[in-house]
């Protein structure tokens, strides 16, 4: 394989993972635009993504395993094609983060929300907007970039904590609220664990640059 060649097929794998990255992305804001809209064909959109997420894995996989194997790269090429075999872990996980938003939603079908949901489609639309620009990073090389992504985590959990403040307090005041409080917790929660992730991603763009490893939440 030639230098050319290999450059070729590293420039298709960054595509396809631009390509999944997009994928994840809608599939988190069609996730708490159904919430919002108590929208269930939304919701049943979002879950049958999830297969083609999984596909999309799998194939990204495959090609980073025949580049690695075809070509033997070493240094910075081994760390940019090693770091998109974890990237594209995260990217899935994110995503059965967003069928679990869906499922919620399905779940809470017909019922009147307890509250005007502000705060969770705000931590939906910050973490959407960190897989989205941790992505560009990725395929920019941008170790700055990636830093300044992840110190949004401590906004989301910022909200994640005052939600769980809020709806405790409306659990406490009225019994009746408890299912639908513990559903938004859970929904909190998966949007919290989803800039974790992202934050994961942050720290293999690092890795890819520099081969330094970081913890950025620290």
């Amino acid at each position: 394989m030639t230098r050319n060649h290999f450059d070729n097929e590293l420039q298709e794998l960054i595509k396809d993972m631009i390509k999944m990255s997009s994928i994840v992305e809608e599939a988190l804001s069609d996730s708490i635009n159904a919430l919002k809209k108590q929208d269930i064909e939304l919701a049943d959109k979002v879950i049958a993504l999830d297969d083609l997420v999984d596909s999309m894995e799998l194939e990204i996989e495959d090609k980073c395993l025949k580049l690695i194997a075809l070509q033997q790269p070493i240094a910075k090429d081994l760390r940019i094609i090693a770091t998109a075999l974890k990237i594209i872990t995260d990217l899935e996980r994110i995503a059965d983060h967003a069928v679990d938003i869906a499922k919620i939603t399905k779940r809470l079908s017909g019922e009147k929300y307890i509250k005007e949901l502000i705060d969770l489609p705000r931590m939906a639309y910050i973490v959407t907007g960190m897989v989205k620009d941790s992505i560009d990073a990725y395929v920019r090389q941008d170790v700055e970039k990636a830093r300044e992504i992840s110190k949004r985590d401590d906004e989301v959990d910022g909200l994640h904590s005052q939600i769980f403040r809020e709806l405790l307090l409306l659990m406490m005041e009225d019994p009746r609220k408890i299912n639908q409080s513990t559903y938004f917790l859970f929904i909190s929660q998966s949007i919290e664990r989803i800039a974790d992730h992202v934050t994961n991603v942050c720290e293999w763009i690092i890795y890819a640059v520099t081969g330094e490893h970081v913890d950025l939440n620290e």
